[in-house]
């Protein structure tokens, strides 16, 4: 009897700490271990991304970060293990890396935190499980293991010899240094051991994903880590994205439904054909939802495609095929309560971006999985796509809102997008194919309040551009 009240409060919007679903019973601290430049923080970097992305809020704590903080670099001296005076330096940054662990945990509703650092001794990982057990947090280990030379060269020459500590520095006096900071950390490195840390939790990835071995993952939270973990690889490659041609329903205002598309889409289409042959992109797998707009737009490539259920457009429910002055007409409470909260609010007999979230999570990992990939989707499913590629959970934001910006990322039509993988995030450029098309971005309007006016409302909706 009350499940339609329970419904319409989960469309209500939620401002409270407590809205944040709870993927954790206690708190998760991941713990990175391994040699410099075996890619720690591109790891912890993208995990964060991830996690962030499926709604687990998640923050790295990067003791490089803490340790420049209190003391500029002068050279690898600072690194060595008979080095007194560093190694305080260095416990004490940890220190407070950790105590911030605690402050995000307890004052920010953080459910998981990356401890980004080498943690090569195991006086150190003995120090933090302590540490974790103390405040009952649970504890897994990530450790890179890489012993691929040209591997190691390359992380060093994409990343460290830019980092901050070698700034206005000659690039081989830069990577001369490094290699020797490398050889101080290696007179101390016990990797983890499979005995003796046999009832520890962790993943060691060697060569950046050539072979893996997990040890007693102990929750939900940690399988996904485990999952994420082993699909991720650093093959150079692209991904396009392109929502479908103008559609008939775009003409029309009309969202959702299945139509086809408009004669300017079918010419998008064309454009983009030839766009994507002009890039001579090497085995190029596309995919579609399972709708006509974008198998239309697929067909004009003359590549075969393959259908993916999960990338239709969110489901509108009760409003699919409506315009928006129809939506307001007809469930003007509805219209304002998504205007309150756009990622979460469903639509009744619908989904929520939330939900559709939820749904692509296999499509995230397969493009992890794979190299070169053109997705050709809907303004919504872009949206949420863009929003992990780009990284719109970076720490700049609050995890809040990022959620709350999602939604209104733009996503033009007859636009591609290029995204390139790059050390730490995607390189993006868009490129207009020249079609006009009309426009079908919404922003926020001012007045969210379920008591406004239908033309404040409306208001905020553009024609063409």
């Amino acid at each position: 009897m009350e499940l339609p009240n329970m419904e319409y409060m989960m469309r209500r919007r939620c401002d409270s700490a407590a809205s944040v679903p709870q993927f954790t019973n206690s708190p998760t601290l991941i713990v990175m271990v391994g040699l410099p430049a075996r890619g720690k923080t591109y790891i912890s970097k993208k995990l964060t991304r991830y996690l962030n992305w499926i709604g687990v809020p998640t923050k790295v704590f990067n003791l490089g970060q803490y340790r420049r903080e209190v003391q500029s670099y002068k050279s690898f001296e600072f690194f060595r293990p008979d080095n007194e005076e560093a190694m305080q330096i260095r416990k004490a940054c940890a220190s407070n890396a950790l105590k911030d662990v605690v402050i995000y945990f307890s004052k920010e509703h953080g459910q998981v935190a990356v401890f980004d650092a080498t943690n090569t001794t195991r006086e150190r990982r003995v120090s933090i499980v302590s540490f974790a057990k103390e405040k009952g947090y649970k504890v897994f280990f990530v450790e890179s293991i890489c012993d691929d030379p040209d591997i190691i060269a390359q992380n060093i020459a994409d990343v460290k010899v830019s980092s901050p500590d070698y700034l206005n520095c000659d690039k081989e006096e830069a990577l001369a240094d490094f290699l020797k900071r490398i050889e101080c950390y290696k007179q101390t490195y016990v990797p983890l051991d499979d005995e003796k840390d046999r009832r520890l939790s962790y993943i060691k990835i060697f060569n950046v994903g050539s072979r893996y071995l997990v040890n007693c993952v102990r929750d939900h939270i940690q399988s996904r880590i485990v999952y994420y973990l082993m699909n991720i690889h650093v093959t150079p490659r692209s991904i396009y994205l392109s929502r479908h041609g103008e559609s008939n329903m775009n003409l029309l205002g009309r969202i959702g439904g299945d139509s086809g598309l408009s004669p300017r889409g079918h010419k998008y289409a064309t454009a983009l054909g030839t766009f994507i042959k002009s890039q001579h992109i090497k085995d190029l797998k596309v995919w579609t939802s399972h709708m006509k707009r974008t198998i239309q737009t697929a067909e004009h490539l003359g590549i075969p495609y393959e259908q993916w259920k999960a990338l239709n457009e969110i489901d509108a429910g009760v409003c699919e095929e409506m315009t928006y002055e129809e939506i307001q007409d007809n469930h003007p409470e509805e219209f304002a309560l998504r205007d309150q909260d756009k990622y979460r609010y469903r639509y009744p007999k619908g989904e929520s971006y939330e939900d559709l979230v939820h749904r692509l999570e296999p499509v995230i990992m397969e493009l992890e999985r794979q190299e070169n990939v053109l997705v050709v989707c809907h303004q919504a499913v872009m949206r949420c796509l863009l929003a992990y590629l780009l990284d719109k959970t970076s720490d700049d934001l609050s995890t809040q809102n990022q959620i709350l910006h999602l939604p209104y990322l733009k996503c033009p039509l007859h636009t591609a997008l290029k995204l390139t993988p790059v050390a730490y995030g995607c390189k993006v450029e868009h490129v207009f194919l020249n079609i006009e098309a009309v426009n079908t971005h919404r922003e926020r309007p001012g007045n969210v309040d379920v008591s406004r006016d239908p033309e404040e409302a409306l208001k905020t909706i553009p024609d063409h551009f």
